[in-house]
């Protein structure tokens, strides 16, 4: 063993053989005596073609040698320049075949194996040995390196390879030799990266102390991005906050959340060129978690890209509470005006002659965020409102710049087209405006929809009453018509005439109970349905209404409440949606009905402001038409309100489903983008039935009497004269005794002169001088037990609540002669 250090091994080179050599001295020596021994002629011939085939054998050699096909032993490797590189490469190379064999090792890994002998070389699994700490992880190298792959570790030993310190690290690494018709290679890569680990763990350690000094700084610090979303918040703001910081950087914390009122809108509204650097210092509220205020000095800074798209905040938080700081009169009364001006809701701004903008607040930058775009001296009040109300708020400028006092609010539209405002404007001693403006969007809202409802309410009250005038006159009408198809033959050539008389009467009487319904005064049957099952029978009835060009997509909510409405006129309702949305699709479409629970917390999720919070079926229709201009939404509930050609539709169809549905005590909405169809929502509030009302009740059939002859005294009692003339001669004709009154009063004297012997009332409900309720309460008081039958074109719920109670029938107008006669004949009965 020598102890003078080894520049390299390398085996790779394949050595001489003298076992080789001395065959072929003794083949040669053979062959002589071979050729001592044969004919002179033969041995000579053999001698000369010998030579022959050594002389080429030596031709193809060198010229092999030439062009570097065939080199000598150990000449390639040692002239290569790559062999330079490996020898002196600052990380140990290892060139084993098989498991165990070296055939390469360089400088840097003789080091650090300390081998002084050839022989003495270890492996690197033999280098490492005896260390239980990395014994893993050669394990696994090594059987990387069996399998022919690739394989990485990086390793901590106690004591290191050198001896030198406590702790060595080590990054080993393995990949597999391609050698043509060779045994397997391994190459082996071992580093000493101990001086780098312990330069990667200073600047980790001076990182965790900055962030420890900063996070622990008597100030608060955050940063956040142009969505509002905190990436960093150190320990002094969130104590001061109540937060976790567990909480900040994940997404799990906004500025909205930290900031109290508006104060991040006025955050937002910092704005820069391109590259640039604006610092910006506001007083205002922070929000602690349990909603407590904390008044702050916030210094913000915002860096800009190239396209002037802000960066991450760096923000520099100065506590202001109480016993933060020394007192400082004067400072502190600054700190508190700074926090009032921005915590206040009312939008204040102070405003030059040309309306740009110099100092704001936090509910201004939230009211008129377009006034504060782009850099300080482009920022105007007319950037943030509509083009109709500039030269308004030009004039109010003008004259508060100008002095002037008492200057009336300009009421505005902002220039997002949903919110409007009323500003108010005042003169200040340095020639400037203050500005002073509130938000008025939902006061509008609201004031828009009280109009809207008094003029649907206005609507109503004039056509029930054009109803109720209409079902007179046409009552008078049909029943006399009944009277001459009663005296005329169906051969009779007048009998068709007086057929298109009452056919016709009967028509207008269908317009008539729309009137009614939208004015919500028709008479209702409500009863307890299941939304899902009466569409489900309603279904093939939809679909040919609909026809083959629409699609139409019925999708039921699960588990529906219960509702109480009016099966026929709720019925009606869709129908008449279905209808509609099919006329808006000349071309074919699809209409989708679907039906839901909608409960009481998620109602404020269809932002209509009428809609009160309770339980609701909803029952919607949506069509892919052409929609509905928004000049026209607010028309399309009204009575003979159209956009079809004429002839083709009579108005009234969506003024009933609005008296239904407000009659049945829900509400009705749509929502429509021209070019992109219509959705009508219904909201039928949920009905939890008695015990009562789900027991199973026996069918009533009515049968109608077979003769509608009769006797008996009948008060008839009607202010209008031609209805009151046909009623008492058709009960007259039928063997009735009528006496006739045109008043409640009158017909109380009748009753009197008869002295109470009367078998039936039937009685007009609105009347002059006394109506039928109230004359019905004088006769249950008078003792008159005679039953009384109301006839009215309103509803009977919009007089019976008022009545005593009392035995008494109803009967809608108009009615027929057959139905007068078969409502008396059954209550005499």
């Amino acid at each position: 063993m020598t102890d003078t250090p080894i520049a390299s091994i390398d085996r790779s080179e394949r050595t001489g053989s003298p076992g080789l050599v001395l065959l072929l001295a003794l083949a040669l020596v053979g062959a002589a005596a071979g050729f001592s021994l044969l004919p002179h002629d033969s041995g000579a011939r053999l001698i000369v073609t010998l030579l022959a085939l050594l002389s080429m054998v030596g031709v193809l050699s060198l010229f092999a040698y030439a062009v570097g096909f065939l080199q000598f032993a150990g000449q390639a490797a040692k002239n290569d320049i790559t062999k330079n590189l490996s020898d002196t490469a600052a990380e140990g190379l290892l060139a084993t075949e098989g498991d165990t064999r070296v055939i390469y090792a360089n400088e840097s890994y003789l080091a650090l194996a300390g081998a002084r002998d050839p022989a003495d070389v270890p492996t690197v699994d033999r280098l490492f040995s005896g260390a239980p700490d990395v014994a893993e992880a050669i394990y696994r190298l090594a059987q990387a390196a069996r399998e022919g792959r690739r394989g990485a570790e990086e390793m901590r030993l106690s004591p290191p390879l050198s001896g030198d310190g406590a702790v060595g690290w080590y990054r080993v690494r393995v990949r597999p030799l391609e050698r043509l018709g060779a045994k397997r290679a391994t190459l082996w890569q071992v580093s000493d990266v101990t001086r780098e680990r312990e330069r990667h763990e200073n600047v980790f350690q001076e990182l965790q102390h900055a962030i420890d000094f900063l996070d622990h700084a008597p100030a608060g610090f955050f940063s956040a991005k142009a969505d509002g979303a905190i990436t960093y918040m150190n320990a002094t703001l969130a104590g001061w906050l109540d937060y976790d910081l567990a909480q900040v950087g994940v997404g799990g914390l906004k500025l909205q959340q930290i900031v109290a009122g508006a104060g991040a809108a006025l955050l937002s509204s910092v704005s820069g060129g391109s590259n640039e650097v604006r610092t910006a210092t506001f007083d205002i509220d922070l929000k602690r978690r349990n909603g407590q205020s904390l008044p702050v000095r916030l210094l913000h800074r915002l860096a800009f890209s190239s396209d002037g798209a802000p960066g991450q905040s760096r923000t520099l938080v100065i506590s202001r509470a109480a016993g933060e700081e020394p007192a400082e009169d004067l400072r502190a009364a600054e700190v508190r005006f700074a926090r009032f001006f921005n915590s206040t809701p009312m939008a204040i701004a102070t405003l030059d002659s040309a309306g740009r903008v110099g100092k704001s607040n936090a509910a201004f930058a939230k009211l008129l965020p377009d006034c504060l775009k782009g850099p300080n001296d482009k920022h105007e009040i007319f950037a943030g409102l509509g083009e109709r109300d500039r030269a308004a708020v030009s004039a109010a400028l003008d004259a508060a710049t100008g002095g002037q006092t008492e200057i009336a609010p300009v009421d505005v539209s902002l220039n997002d087209g949903k919110n409007s405002a009323r500003l108010f404007f005042s003169a200040s001693d340095d020639g400037s405006a203050v500005l002073y403006a509130l938000d008025s969007t939902e006061q509008r809202a609201l004031q828009e929809n009280f109009a809207q409802s008094q003029k649907m309410q206005a609507i109503g009250q004039l056509a029930g009453g054009v109803a109720h005038d209409f079902n007179n006159v046409l009552t008078a009408i049909i029943g006399y018509s009944d009277l001459l198809l009663a005296n005329h033959r169906p051969t009779d050539p007048s009998f068709q005439d007086i057929m298109q008389i009452k056919q016709n009467a009967n028509r207008a009487a269908g317009l008539v109970r729309q009137l009614l319904a939208f004015s919500r005064r028709q008479t209702l049957r409500p009863q307890v349905l299941q939304i899902g099952d009466m569409l489900s029978d309603l279904q093939m009835l939809l679909r040919r209404l609909a026809g083959e060009k629409i699609q139409l997509d019925l999708k039921h909510g699960r588990d529906l409440w219960l509702v109480k409405a009016d099966l026929n006129q709720l019925e009606q309702v869709v129908i008449n949606l279905v209808v509609n949305a099919r006329d808006a699709m000349p071309e074919g479409g699809a209409i989708s009905v679907r039906t839901a629970n909608v409960g009481e917390a998620d109602c404020a999720a269809f932002k209509e402001p009428q809609l009160a919070p309770a339980d609701y079926v909803l029952v919607e229709i949506a069509d892919s038409g052409t929609g509905i201009p928004p000049e026209l939404k607010e028309k399309i509930f009204e009575p003979f309100f159209t956009t079809k050609e004429v002839g083709k539709g009579t108005g009234l169809g969506l003024a009933m489903v609005y008296g239904i549905v407000k009659q049945t005590g829900g509400f009705v909405f749509v929502d429509s983008t021209p070019g992109k169809g219509a959705t009508f929502r219904i909201f039928l509030p949920r009905h939890i039935p008695a015990a009562a009302e789900l027991a199973p009740k026996a069918e009533e059939v009515a049968k109608p009497a077979a003769d509608l002859t009769g006797h008996g005294v009948i008060l008839l009692v009607e202010d209008e004269e031609a209805v009151r003339a046909f009623g008492a001669r058709a009960l007259a004709s039928r063997g009735y005794t009528v006496l006739e009154a045109a008043s409640g009063v009158e017909a109380l004297q009748v009753v009197e002169e008869q002295q109470g012997k009367i078998d039936l009332v039937v009685s007009d409900v609105v009347m002059p001088e006394m109506d039928g309720p109230t004359m019905f309460g004088e006769l249950r008081k008078r003792g008159i037990k005679a039953k009384v039958i109301f006839v009215s074109g309103y509803a009977e719920e919009a007089f019976s609540k008022n009545l005593p109670d009392g035995d008494f029938g109803f009967m809608p107008k108009p009615f027929t002669l057959k139905q007068l006669i078969e409502t008396v004949k059954t209550n005499m009965g």
